[in-house]
């Protein structure tokens, strides 16, 4: 590929800093260690002055919502709260630049602005984890998928953090080789570097150390049945074993009881809707299998130290 390729980074507010740091710098890299502008990027906002990032520091930027040039690559970046900033103007942005033939990529969260604007419905998408549940719930036509970056879709997207990097060096490796990839991931001291394929979170048996299909199993039926929780019986003749085993691999390899790490599912999913999306605190209980709104706001009180819309309005 000859000729400097040109990047816009939109950045929403609340945007994620390190999903930022990581999609720039190793076009910065690849520029430096080639000799020659490979890559030039400008930075854009919706008031065309500053972003403020979810670190609460200010970046300044170079333009606003203007139409963008001919050739450029849009990628939009944000973060947590994102659909509190996923304005009209940046809807209308985006929009426009799809009817002009612009490719546009999303970072972190930024798949959400994208299926808000309508691009999304039957693509595979990758999104951080945590937004997944805002996702299931918003926007069930798109075809979520758990890796860490899709580069080959309509709309190239990555779950955020150093997720960005990957999809960064993924796309150097094509434009200019896999030699110079491998030199940027040298320079960025990133021994790890990953294919789209790969999976967000650490898996069980990394994180844990264990080797065990039944509890690996066991843990993928909790986070299947959230809204109608199994009971330990349930799950263990599911797996086809005694209640009792299941009890002792619950204790052995994770120091708990299957009962109260299902609880753990679901109130990680309950505080994951809670700050994602605007639902009632009824029904979020609900579809995180609490029959009672009382009793789900005295568990998740107990667990987080606050009680579910006061958490909702700290982190607003």
């Amino acid at each position: 590929m000859s000729g400097t390729s040109p990047f816009v980074f939109l950045l929403v507010e609340n945007f994620s800093h390190i999903a930022f740091s990581c999609a720039l710098e190793p076009l910065r890299i690849a520029n430096l260690l080639a000799g020659r502008e490979l890559y030039r990027w400008s930075l854009a906002s919706e008031d065309g002055a500053t972003a403020t990032c979810s670190n609460r520091c200010v970046t300044l930027v170079h333009r606003g919502l203007e139409p963008l040039a001919r050739g450029d690559r849009l990628f939009l970046i944000s973060g947590l709260r994102v659909q509190h900033h996923t304005t009209p103007a940046v809807l209308s942005f985006l929009r426009r630049e799809r009817a002009a033939g612009t490719p546009i990529g999303a970072i972190c969260s930024g798949a959400y602005v994208l299926a808000r604007a309508g691009f999304l419905t039957g693509v595979r998408t990758a999104v951080h984890w945590e937004f997944h549940d805002l996702f299931a719930e918003d926007f069930p036509e798109v075809a979520l998928v758990r890796n860490v970056f899709v580069p080959d879709e309509r709309f190239v997207t990555a779950s955020g953090g150093t997720a960005a990097a990957d999809l960064m060096l993924h796309l150097i490796a094509r434009e200019h080789g896999r030699d110079l990839s491998t030199a940027v991931a040298d320079q960025m001291v990133y021994t790890a570097v990953r294919e789209g394929t790969a999976a967000q979170r650490v898996s069980l048996q990394s994180r844990h150390g264990m080797r065990n299909a039944h509890l690996s199993r066991a843990i993928a039926l909790m986070e299947a049945h959230v809204e109608e929780p199994l009971s330990p019986f349930a799950l263990a003749d599911r797996l086809g074993i005694s209640t009792r085993q299941l009890e002792r691999l619950f204790g052995r390899f994770l120091n708990t009881s299957p009962k109260r790490y299902m609880m753990e599912v679901r109130l990680t999913r309950a505080r994951h809707l809670i700050v994602q999306t605007e639902q009632s605190i009824s029904e979020i209980a609900m579809a995180c299998g609490f029959t009672s709104t009382s009793h789900f706001s005295k568990v998740f009180r107990s667990r987080y130290g606050v009680a579910p819309v006061a958490h909702r309005t700290t982190l607003g």
